[in-house]
């Protein structure tokens, strides 16, 4: 069972953060929320002002910055703020359950924040850790507590940020020189950040199980603890912070694109996902026998299986959200290229593992670029929708899925990601018009910028030759 009283180092309560802060042992305390990337925005605030100010009103930012892309441009097109509603503010409130010591900096905490709409006082519906907490609220009404885990994987680089744009993002030198997995003897010449990067994450309340090296050269892996969808959305973001923030402090960089280059591995995030009850019990544990499973399964675990097959191609946008994500899904490169299941097989995109109250699935098609909240509310939405429809999965696949020509593909790219969300009546009645036009109209921006840029592959290939 599942002990969910049980305190975990590096989450004081409110109190315990106000003696912090009296004693002058917290003196910064970030407050932020994730953008449509998955990136933290917010603000830095200081402790005595946290105390008389934010704890009881929180903070307030520009709503542009739930439709700003990358390089924080305001995109016209958006309902949801616009030049012509005056880009006003939006509130963020403290989520108390996400406060966390930020040990990897100086007398630092950190705490998450939801968002309101100023005047309503709403959440707002579009913002990803709302999106993800409307289909918890789904499961916790139909007596479910989704739990899971995040697999997510980077690259180290003997560069520092500054050194890689100076060189145009050509020529990098990976930390290794040869692809790692599992080995110990490269590993230990990772350690310095790796090693760094474990204490920090165990003392800031993201517990860690294991590092080890990756199917690529300077590529790397570390495992933290399972937990419910909302907190390991959380841990994943608190992880790609902690990561980027302790290599600079080396001197070194780390990156998390889905195919950094088309030699190399790709960075996956793998989502492991089951179903529990309230009191701790797994609900996918059970004598049914399901052909392909060399193990007994309840009838929850084979629906859930089959809304995550029904619909993985449909919200596949949420799994792979930019045009690089596409790059990563190739034959032979342990990234899924079709949707098909099997036990304890890493070619096929939902591998099944485990057994007892530990029989899982495991999604293998999101990218370490994927928003953690929107997968896992993709994740949720599939398997709850199976379970209420009862859906049947289809025979488990025996052998090389990259071999096979008769299964239904991963999406090959973002504009056709794209049609299959837009033309889904399941993503819009799950998730709402609101959230599916607004990321309807991210990813056709996305997709639209990318259009738009003249790509070194295009002078090295053009411009002497045409």
């Amino acid at each position: 069972m599942i002990n969910h009283d049980q305190p975990i180092q590096g989450k004081p309560d409110l109190d315990t953060l106000r003696e912090m802060i009296a004693r002058e042992e917290i003196e910064t305390i970030i407050t932020a929320f994730p953008d449509l990337y998955g990136r933290l925005i917010g603000k830095r605030i200081a402790g005595p002002f946290f105390v008389e100010e934010v704890i009881e009103h929180g903070v307030h930012v520009c709503d542009y910055v739930l439709t700003a892309d990358m390089e924080m441009d305001p995109v016209p097109g958006y309902r949801f703020a616009s030049w012509e509603q005056g880009y006003g503010d939006i509130h963020c409130r403290p989520d108390w359950n996400s406060l966390r010591l930020a040990t990897w900096l100086d007398k630092t905490a950190i705490v998450f924040c939801d968002v309101y709409d100023e005047d309503a006082g709403d959440l707002v519906e579009i913002a990803p850790r709302t999106v993800l907490k409307r289909q918890m609220e789904r499961a916790k009404d139909l007596g479910f507590l989704p739990m899971g885990g995040a697999e997510l994987e980077m690259f180290i680089f003997q560069e520092t940020y500054e050194s890689a744009r100076q060189k145009g993002f050509q020529n990098l030198q990976p930390f290794g020189g040869y692809i790692e997995d599992y080995h110990i003897l490269q590993g230990t010449r990772e350690e310095p950040l790796i090693g760094a990067i474990r204490r920090h994450l165990d003392r800031s309340g993201v517990p860690v199980e294991f590092s080890k090296g990756e199917w690529g050269a300077g590529q790397h892996e570390i495992n933290v603890r399972y937990a419910d969808f909302l907190e390991m959305s959380d841990r994943s973001i608190i992880f790609k912070q902690v990561c980027k923030e302790v290599a600079m402090q080396q001197s070194l960089a780390v990156t998390f694109m889905a195919k950094w280059h088309e030699n190399a591995a790709g960075n996956s995030l793998h989502i492991h996902s089951s179903l529990w009850d309230q009191d701790g019990r797994s609900l996918f544990a059970g004598n049914g026998k399901l052909p392909g499973l060399p193990t007994g399964a309840s009838d929850l675990f084979r629906w859930y299986l089959g809304g995550l097959m029904a619909h993985a191609r449909e919200v596949s946008l949420f799994f792979a959200p930019t045009v690089n994500s596409y790059k990563r899904y190739r034959a032979g490169s342990f990234a899924p290229t079709s949707i098909a299941w099997a036990y304890d097989n890493r070619t096929a995109g939902f591998r099944i593992v485990g057994h007892g109250d530990s029989l899982r699935v495991e999604c293998r098609i999101p990218g370490a670029d994927a928003n953690p909240y929107l997968a896992f509310a993709a994740t949720l939405a599939a398997g709850l929708d199976g379970i209420q429809n009862q859906t049947e999965p289809p025979p488990a696949f025996d052998g090389d899925v990259y071999a096979a020509s008769e299964l239904p593909r991963v999406p090959a790219s973002l504009n056709e990601a794209i049609r299959e969300f837009e033309s889904s009546t399941f993503v819009r009645r799950v998730f709402g018009d609101q959230v599916t036009d607004h990321y309807l109209h991210f990813a056709r921006t996305e997709q639209r910028k990318f259009d738009e840029t003249v790509t070194t592959w295009e002078r090295a290939r053009f411009f002497e030759r045409i």
